[in-house]
């Protein structure tokens, strides 16, 4: 017989907690960047991390989502309702993600130049697919990465509720302590 997973396993935890670092980092560093001046030092180099980070998110994005169709893991917790609001806020933050992760892309790449990712390699340049590319996907990066912040507090509080108030193992799944 098969037993039960009861935790996530250690890939799916770093991969989960790493993201989530880098999500919250590469909001704050978004928001900050975006008022650098032309004299400032980080002007280059700021936006230059900020392309080179999301790029390996990205990949690691997509390395998540395989190893997640490919592992076991732990059932959800909670009522119907919460399961069904679970599903849906995730596939939300997937979506929102890859929203981020394309309009980030057609920012950088309207000119038709690649992202050099740190100095291992360069992402190929699409150029300029449509009238305003990086003014539209300008606005659509921001407003999708502040959908994800909020979608992300959101989850942090959910696990947080089921801790403290269901009691359930919700969160010591995902730091692999569940009892």
């Amino acid at each position: 017989m098969k037993s039960e997973v009861k935790n996530y396993n250690v890939v799916a935890r770093a991969v989960h907690w790493s993201s989530a670092l880098v999500v919250i980092g590469m909001f704050a560093v978004g928001l900050w960047m975006v008022d650098l001046s032309y004299y400032s030092e980080w002007y280059r180099t700021a936006p230059h991390w900020h392309k080179s980070i999301g790029i390996l998110l990205a990949a690691l994005t997509l390395f998540r989502l395989v190893w997640k169709h490919v592992t076991p893991s732990p059932k959800v917790e909670g009522s119907a309702i919460e399961k069904a609001g679970a599903k849906i806020v995730h596939l939300a933050m997937y979506a929102t993600l890859l929203l981020l992760f394309v309009s980030g892309y057609l920012i950088s790449t309207e000119d038709g130049r690649g992202i050099d990712v740190f100095t291992w390699f360069t992402v190929p340049g699409a150029g300029a697919l449509f009238e305003n590319q990086a003014d539209t996907a300008g606005l659509i990066h921001f407003y999708a990465a502040w959908a994800l912040i909020l979608m992300a507090a959101a989850h942090a509080l959910a696990a947080l509720k089921h801790h403290f108030i269901n009691k359930d193992n919700t969160l010591r799944k995902m730091i692999g302590a569940s009892k």
